[in-house]
């Protein structure tokens, strides 16, 4: 099987990149794909180590792809919300409004690591902290803070003209995930709902928590119910909540992610936006 080495960059490309990655990539040839992208042929995966070290130095983003593969070969884009489709952890933005922002995102960001092995008793201390609080806050952490991740729209564009079905999938809430659905157009969404009594949170969540396994299954169950193998997924997150899923996908993006997700990932992105997916192929 041969690959193809992607380079990405925000910034234009320099030529003076061509010939230190095509050594250390051991490619035959470099094709400027655009003004941030380039294309080496035929490089050599086990160069990963080398290709990473020089990447980190100069800002770049890079992937190697199977040669020959094309957007269309997949059938299912697959996605995290919080910090992945959209700049914020909403969570964390509900808690300011109770002046338990930092309380809340300590444990974000511990259970993001992996430092917090079990996700639902994460989200569960988390979700507490927000008893009593006015439900509108979730209306304006919506309205005033979400933010979608640069790229989003032109990556969704991208891959619906390529004819892949789209699902957000999220440890975070359908508050969130049904507006945005609405919003892009998106096939499918499978989050957590919190519980609202008399327009207050009640500090708990309702059902099935949407944990690391549940990410997997959905994306095994969308898959299935579109007659589709899970290797013709495509897997974007950021956390470690996103591992199982991304493990289970054919192709799997770590988007501006924690170390141990960039580590399991096929692709990272650490500089561009999530157009850097249609930039692959």
């Amino acid at each position: 099987m041969t690959h193809n080495l992607v380079i990405q960059s925000l910034a234009p490309l320099s030529d003076a990149h061509h010939k230190p990655l095509l050594a250390l990539s051991r490619g035959t040839r470099i094709v400027q794909t655009d003004d941030h992208a380039l294309r080496i042929e035929n490089a050599n995966p086990a160069q990963r180590l080398d290709i990473d070290a020089y990447c980190g130095t100069h800002a770049l983003d890079f992937g190697f792809i199977e040669a020959g593969r094309a957007l269309g070969d997949f059938g299912l884009a697959v996605m995290d919300m919080d910090s992945t489709l959209i700049t914020i952890e909403c969570i964390d933005e509900i808690a300011d409004f109770c002046g338990l922002k930092t309380q809340v995102a300590e444990i974000t960001e511990a259970s993001m690591r992996g430092e917090i092995r079990d996700f639902n008793e994460s989200l569960t201390r988390r979700v507490a902290l927000l008893a009593g609080l006015d439900a509108q806050a979730l209306e304006r952490v919506y309205e005033e803070r979400l933010q979608l991740s640069p790229g989003a729209e032109t990556m969704l564009a991208g891959v619906k003209a390529a004819g892949l079905k789209t699902l957000l999938v999220s440890g975070g809430f359908t508050f969130f995930t049904e507006r945005l659905k609405a919003r892009l157009g998106l096939d499918y969404a499978h989050a957590n709902t919190l519980e609202i009594v008399d327009g207050k949170l009640t500090g708990k969540v309702l059902g099935e928590i949407v944990n690391a396994d549940v990410k997997a299954r959905m994306l095994r169950d969308t898959c299935a119910s579109l007659g589709l193998e899970p290797s013709r997924a495509i897997a974007m997150g950021d956390g470690s909540n996103d591992l199982k899923m991304m493990a289970e996908a054919g192709l799997s993006v770590a988007f501006h992610a924690k170390p141990v997700v960039r580590d399991a990932a096929t692709v990272a992105f650490d500089h561009v936006g999530l157009d850097g997916l249609l930039r692959l192929f």
